[in-house]
């Protein structure tokens, strides 16, 4: 058992590294502004940058979507062993590298040369992390708020995952497909409803944790 602040060290941890992966991905476009030609206008910059603003829009919100997952799998979880320190921090070396393939993309003109492959293969990788650590916090409740334990499910993660997985494989297969792809997963949330139907299992209530200090091992 290991003591409260160090699970919150793990927390807080975990988000400045998210923030810092969400920051990064604006230096792009900032550096773009400093290569202005003399004379061009405004407009002209903007229009120039478009497929960046694009491609910034699209992964500002991919990293918070995982970040909304990740803090909604932290938010049943009171401790942490070395298997989920280990399973948080894969999740987080996909995040931080997220910002290279948004670079690559970009930049890129062409849809089926393999960019597109590797930004959802990185999203692919974040997923099985999320995954990961959820199938940990239910193999070992002790781990989870007693007000849920025995109620955490792991079938939204697995739809999730499986969904960016068919995503990937789509990119892949199909030439020119690119981001378009990525509308996929739009079927995932109606998916997860019905997993959810079949099974008969859905994630507990969220709790306020308990502030009552643990002593440490």
């Amino acid at each position: 058992m290991h003591t409260e602040r160090g699970f919150d060290r793990l927390v807080n941890f975990s988000d400045a590294v998210v923030a810092i992966a969400i920051t990064l991905l604006i230096l792009p476009l900032v550096d773009s502004v400093t290569d202005v030609a003399s004379g061009q206008s405004v407009w002209d910059v903007v229009l120039d940058d478009l497929p960046k603003f694009m491609v910034f829009i699209i992964s500002f919100a991919v990293i918070g979507r995982f970040w909304i997952a990740h803090h909604r799998v932290y938010e049943r979880a009171v401790d942490y062993d070395s298997w989920l320190l280990w399973a948080n921090l894969f999740w987080l070396i996909t995040i931080v590298f997220l910002p290279y393939p948004t670079e690559l993309l970009s930049e890129g003109t062409s849809a089926d040369d393999g960019r597109a492959a590797i930004y959802v293969g990185t999203m692919l990788l974040s997923s099985l992390a999320l995954l990961w650590q959820q199938a940990i916090l239910i193999r070992r409740p002790e781990l989870v708020a007693p007000a849920v334990r025995g109620t955490l499910s792991i079938v939204p993660s697995v739809v999730t995952a499986g969904m960016m997985l068919v995503t990937f494989l789509a990119v892949v297969l199909v030439p020119g497909l690119g981001l378009w792809g990525l509308f996929l997963l739009v079927l995932t949330g109606p998916v997860q409803a019905i997993a959810r139907r079949v099974t008969g299992h859905s994630d507990g209530p969220l709790r306020r944790r308990s502030r009552t200090p643990r002593p440490p091992s």
